[in-house]
């Protein structure tokens, strides 16, 4: 048995005493989008630094808690606060919860974040579906020995977001008259702010969005066989000839602000599903 299946077993197991919830949906809550938790009729709520082999968040408004219940007559499980690369947890680290999902039952994962705009249109507050991903991160949580029974060696990735995911997110977001954007996340691994010159780049690349985690987990979840459905908010304009400094406090208040539509986003879509 390889490390990561057992200590995936362990803390599944240690997870099951502690809910009698079956999930088939995952959700992971990004930088100041954890009230989403708040709609959830919740069945348990455990601490990260309970639960065994899971790292623990050291970001502001990341809670760290894992969610067991129901959202829009849905089965869930969702995690209030994510990790990342730049908090010096490595990829399998990261990866880590995602895996256990697999082994929850967990079939669809919906993904949040907050993130800079490099496409000029998308201004601050503005919701984008991810339709695509550039891992600029210097690392992937599938390098190392594969173990088959959490996936295949060399996953497809052609289509990361699904296509039919998508296509419900986008149809709800119009029959609700939320204003949706599709677009590329890319991922760099902070946790400074980028240049000028990286901001050029990355819009060269053809990256719409900028932001610091989500890449580390869908690869994860779609080497596992999960369905992704992943969702931005833009939380500071990053046009490199109008560059501002940029202050923490000011995302986080714009996320809070976007929240709120999101939340009915999500819940919309799982209604839907």
């Amino acid at each position: 048995m390889s490390e990561t299946f057992k200590m995936i077993q362990e803390t599944k197991a240690f997870l099951e005493k502690k809910t009698s919830i079956q999930p088939e949906y995952g959700i992971i809550l990004g930088t100041g989008l954890g009230r989403l938790a708040e709609s959830i009729e919740a069945q348990a709520v455990i601490p990260y630094e309970t639960i065994p082999h899971f790292p623990v968040s050291t970001v502001e408004a990341h809670a760290g808690k894992l969610i067991f219940g129901t959202l829009a007559g849905k089965k869930v499980m969702a995690m209030q606060g994510r990790f990342h690369f730049y908090e010096g947890y490595s990829m399998q680290q990261i990866a880590f919860p995602v895996r256990v999902m697999k082994f929850m039952d967990v079939k669809t994962l919906i993904v949040s974040n907050a993130c800079g705009g490099v496409n000029p249109l998308y201004a601050p507050g503005t919701i984008m579906a991810i339709t695509d991903h550039i891992n600029l991160l210097s690392d992937n949580p599938l390098i190392g020995k594969n173990d088959e029974r959490i996936g295949p060696r060399f996953p497809d990735m052609s289509q990361p977001y699904s296509k039919e995911l998508l296509d419900v997110v986008l149809k709800v977001a119009l029959e609700n008259k939320i204003a949706l954007e599709k677009g590329v996340y890319a991922a760099m691994s902070g946790p400074c702010l980028e240049t000028r010159a990286e901001y050029r780049m990355l819009k060269t690349l053809g990256a719409d969005v900028i932001g610091m985690s989500t890449v580390p987990e869908v690869i994860a979840a779609v080497h596992a066989g999960i369905k992704v459905l992943g969702l931005s908010v833009v939380t500071d304009a990053c046009l490199p000839d109008a560059l501002e400094p940029v202050d923490i406090k000011k995302i986080i208040a714009v996320a809070d602000k976007a929240e709120p539509v999101l939340v009915k986003l999500i819940e919309k879509v799982l209604g839907a599903l």
